[in-house]
């Protein structure tokens, strides 16, 4: 069973149930256990084009017009069936996986951490996506945090990478960052991050998330998006999770010359489609940040190993604190699912829940 969405109508779905047909030499089944499903899965599909997202699963034929896609979650899958000799049945992995029951790989490089899915229509996609982390070696892995694994470290990472990018860069001269969509789980780990290090965070949120983005306590200051212009005007980098062309546009006016530093992270208001356009913004040009590229620098300053230890350990000092805001809701089944991928373009979430989902259906006790 496979969940797909149109595109670019994203509020349209389908189930298919393809034929799981027999394993070519080299191929192994995987059959999906769980995955976490957050506002970070809609940005995969509203940049699927711009990043080839799409192009990571490929969906069954279409017998119209429609553009059928197969939205990227992160998850665990264990192998059920192998005709590789690096990969055994009963092997657990974690990584990049559809909205499926199953995925059937093409096995590439096994070392001691990773495995490669090598298919051919992943070839001309970063290897980052494709390799997916063998548990049994995993520093951040533990049995009693996988949904906490699932749903916020792919976030997390992305976290880590932008405070890296900043750190990397000397935080482009400023003391301070503002964050838009400051709720948002991509949002709260950089905040924690570089408030740990330092630096003053500003929250940027919209009235119904302020009083909960103002409890996590890692925000210096929280603002509502029509308070822009209670910003100081002292040096700052911007970080967008936001995606809202109108807001970047506001702070760039506001800051002008204190903006040192403008990066576009992700884009949780899907709906808006008003163009952005960066020539005509006071301050610096806002840049996409494409976090493989800051991972494949970073592997290259510290190895591979290196990289890995200090992600592990930002991570777990992340987690120790995550419980204290964050509860995990399980949702059982490809309805259950349905409804909170609805949820999810709505923006009708409470932050304070994160969606532990599979595709099996909920049994009863």
């Amino acid at each position: 069973m496979d969940i797909e969405v149109a595109r670019p109508e994203y509020s349209r779905t389908r189930i298919v149930r393809p034929a799981s047909g027999p394993l070519d030499e080299g191929q192994a089944r995987l059959q999906i256990d769980k995955f976490g499903l957050s506002a970070n899965n809609v940005t995969y599909a509203v940049v699927g084009d711009m990043l080839s997202y799409w192009d990571f699963f490929p969906a069954s034929p279409s017998e119209d017009d429609t553009r059928w896609g197969r939205v990227p979650v992160w998850g665990f899958a264990d192998v059920v069936e192998s005709r590789s000799d690096g990969l055994a049945v009963g092997e657990r992995l974690f990584g990049y996986l559809p909205m499926s029951e199953e995925l059937v790989i093409t096995v590439g490089e096994v070392n001691s951490f990773t495995v490669a899915d090598v298919s051919a229509h992943r070839s001309h996609l970063h290897t980052a996506y494709n390799t997916l982390r063998r548990t049994s070696s995993d520093a951040t892995w533990s049995s009693s945090t996988e949904d906490l694994q699932m749903l916020l470290y792919p976030l997390f990472f992305t976290s880590f990478t932008i405070d890296d990018f900043l750190l990397d860069n000397a935080d482009f001269g400023a003391d301070r960052i503002v964050i838009s969509s400051a709720s948002a789980k991509t949002s709260i780990g950089v905040a924690f991050l570089a408030k740990a290090r330092g630096l003053r965070t500003i929250g940027l949120t919209s009235v119904a998330n302020r009083s909960f983005t103002e409890s996590l306590d890692v925000y210096d200051e929280v603002l509502t998006y029509d308070l822009v212009a209670e910003l100081a005007h002292e040096p700052a980098c911007f970080i967008d999770v936001a995606g809202n062309p109108q807001l970047t546009a506001a702070i760039h006016q506001h800051l002008d010359s204190d903006l040192r530093h403008s990066m576009i992270v992700g884009d949780t208001h899907w709906d808006l489609t008003s163009p952005l356009e960066p020539a005509a913004l006071p301050g610096p040009r806002p840049e996409f940040l494409f976090a493989p590229a800051q991972i494949a620098k970073r592997t290259d300053d510290w190895g591979a190993d290196g990289l890995n230890e200090r992600v592990a350990a930002a991570w777990h000092r992340f987690i120790s604190w995550v419980p204290s805001w964050l509860t995990i809701a399980e949702r059982y089944g490809p309805a259950e699912v349905l409804e909170l991928w609805a949820a999810m373009l709505a923006g009708d979430i409470d932050p304070r829940i994160g969606a532990s989902c599979t595709l099996k259906e909920r049994r009863e006790s």
